[in-house]
C-alpha cells in the first residue's frame, strides 16, 4: 500500500475515535516525521513509511485480539473499550518518530562482498526519554487526552523487554499495569503479532 493511502488510512482510523486533541496530534505526527520514519534501522520496515506501516499492522492485530477475546470473555467489553485499542495501537511507537537517521552502511551481499547500502542510524539527541514513556509523554504534550489504561498500554508495549530488571519497581508497575489494565496485554501481543507475521520478510527467513 502506498505511504499516502497508509496516511489515510491511520488518520480516519484516528478520528474515528473523536478523541479530544486528535487533530492536534496528527499535526504534530507531521511536524515530529512520524509518516515517513522507518519502523527501525535494521529489522522490521526499515524503510521510508515503515513506522506508519508497523503502526497500522498492530492497530489492525489489536483489533483482531480484542474481538476474538471479545468472543471468549465478553465481559472485556466493560474494561476495553475499541477506541482505546485504536489510540493505543497507532500510537505506541510515536517515540520513534525522530530517532531514525539517513545514512550509508557496509552490508555483504549476496555473494559474500562488502558493498555500500543506504540505510538509517539511530540517534536519542533530540529527546532522550526512553521508549514507552517517551510516546506517552509526546502525546500529552501534544495535547491528547488518554486515559490511564491508555497509557500504560503504550508504556509497556514492549513487555519484559522495557523493564529494567534492576529495577524492582520497574517489574511490580509492569506486572500491576497487566493485571488492571487487559488493554496492556492486547498491546503488547499486537506488536510482537504484526513485527514477527505480518512483517517477516524472505530475506529474514534466509538469513536465519
Amino acid at each position: 500500500m502506498a505511504t499516502n493511502d497508509m496516511k489515510e488510512e491511520f488518520v480516519e482510523l484516528l478520528r474515528s475515535t473523536e478523541r479530544e486533541g486528535v487533530d492536534d496530534v496528527i499535526e504534530s505526527l507531521e511536524e515530529m516525521g512520524f509518516f515517513t520514519a522507518p519502523a527501525s534501522s535494521n529489522h522490521h520496515l526499515n524503510v521510508e513509511g515503515g513506522l506508519l506501516e508497523h503502526s497500522l499492522n498492530t492497530c489492525k492485530a489489536a483489533l483482531m485480539v480484542y474481538e476474538g477475546m471479545l468472543k471468549l470473555e465478553p465481559s472485556l467489553a466493560k474494561e476495553v473499550k475499541r477506541e482505546g485499542v485504536i489510540i493505543a495501537s497507532l500510537l505506541h511507537d510515536v517515540c520513534k518518530s525522530d530517532i531514525y537517521f539517513r545514512s550509508v552502511k557496509k552490508r555483504k551481499n549476496a555473494i559474500g562482498q562488502w558493498e555500500d547500502s543506504e540505510g538509517y542510524k539511530v540517534s536519542y539527541k533530540n529527546f532522550p526519554m526512553g521508549h514507552g514513556e517517551k510516546s506517552v509523554i509526546l502525546l500529552l504534550c501534544n495535547g491528547l487526552s488518554l486515559y490511564d489504561d491508555e497509557m500504560l498500554a503504550i508504556r509497556w508495549h514492549m513487555g519484559a523487554w522495557g523493564i529494567n530488571m534492576n529495577s524492582f519497581e520497574d517489574q511490580r508497575c509492569y506486572d500491576t499495569s497487566r493485571k488492571l489494565y487487559p488493554l496492556v496485554s492486547i498491546i503488547q501481543v499486537a506488536d510482537g503479532l504484526a513485527a514477527s507475521i505480518m512483517e517477516r520478510t524472505g530475506q529474514e527467513m534466509d538469513e536465519l
